[in-house]
């Protein structure tokens, strides 16, 4: 395990994670009282909390694994759960529930996070540098005998 592997494609995504969780939290609207994604919880907040929960995936896949193949298929998918949630965000800031009237930094942090998921996961899979991984050092195999 070692965390000089986290790229800046995988910190972005990471800190788009934290700023998803953090936007749970706060107000995203208000219509008299203040409403939190909780409050008006839908299918477009669990979009947001896979997002999280995919670009966290990809920060602990790049930490602790050997090779890349699983920290490469982690920002395939956290990239494409990035993306929907960035729909997700801009559907819950145009469609205000209970008739609010105004939106809040809920909303829009949510927006920011889920862009920053989509972009650091996008940055994680195009960054190509596989020196931060050791070679495989497992001996090759001996042929099977030529009569088997």
């Amino acid at each position: 395990m070692s965390l000089r592997r986290l790229r800046s494609g995988e910190l972005i995504a990471l800190a788009g994670a934290i700023c998803l969780i953090v936007s749970l939290v706060l107000p995203w609207y208000d219509n008299g009282g203040k409403l939190t994604a909780w409050d008006t919880f839908g299918v477009a907040v669990v979009l947001l909390i896979l997002a999280a929960a995919g670009a966290i995936a990809l920060a602990i896949a790049t930490v602790t694994e050997r090779t890349t193949a699983i920290p490469v298929a982690a920002a395939v998918w956290s990239t494409l759960l990035g993306i929907v949630a960035v729909i997700a965000a801009v559907v819950r800031l145009l469609e205000r529930p209970d008739h609010a009237t105004e939106v809040c930094s809920g909303a829009w942090l949510a927006l920011a996070g889920a862009l920053l998921v989509a972009v650091g996961s996008w940055q994680s899979m195009r960054d190509e540098r596989t020196g931060l991984y050791p070679p495989d050092a497992t001996p090759p195999r001996e042929a099977p005998p030529a009569g088997a």
